[in-house]
C-alpha cells in the first residue's frame, strides 16, 4: 500500500546561480557517497546530478510529510543507483520500501517520490 507520495521540481538556473555563489553547496545537499560520484561527473553533467538528487530529497521529505528540517535533513536522504543506473532510496543509512524517478531538461530537474508500507525488499 502507499503510504506518501512527493514531486518537487527545480530550475537548473537557481541551482546552478546558488552552486557558482558557494561550492560547498554541493556538500550541503549530497551525502559522502553522493560526492563522490558527483566529483567524476563532467562539469556539464554535476549540474544536472546536483539538481536531481536536491529535486528527489524534496520529493522524499514531501512524501514522508515532514519537509525538509530537523527530523528530516538533506544528509540523511540519500539517492544512488544500482548497478543498472536505476535509482535507490536511503533515509538514515537504511533502504527505503518506494520508487524514485528523476529525469531533468535543459531547464528543469524533477523527481517524484512513492513510498510504500513496510520493510524494503
Amino acid at each position: 500500500m502507499i503510504s506518501g507520495i512527493g514531486l518537487d521540481l527545480v530550475e537548473l538556473a537557481r541551482i546552478q546561480t546558488v552552486y557558482e555563489r558557494n561550492p560547498r553547496f554541493a556538500e550541503r545537499i549530497l551525502s559522502v557517497r553522493e560526492q563522490e560520484k558527483f566529483q567524476k561527473l563532467s562539469e556539464g553533467r554535476k549540474l544536472e546530478y546536483l539538481a536531481g538528487r536536491f529535486a528527489a530529497k524534496e520529493a522524499f521529505a514531501k512524501a514522508l510529510g515532514t519537509g525538509i528540517g530537523t527530523k528530516c535533513t538533506f544528509q540523511q536522504i540519500e539517492v544512488l543507483n544500482n548497478d543498472r543506473g536505476k535509482p535507490i532510496l536511503y533515509f538514515q543509512q537504511k533502504l527505503v520500501n518506494g520508487f524514485v524517478s528523476i529525469t531533468h531538461t535543459q531547464s528543469v530537474a524533477a523527481a517524484q517520490i512513492i513510498l510504500q508500507e513496510g520493510e524494503s525488499k
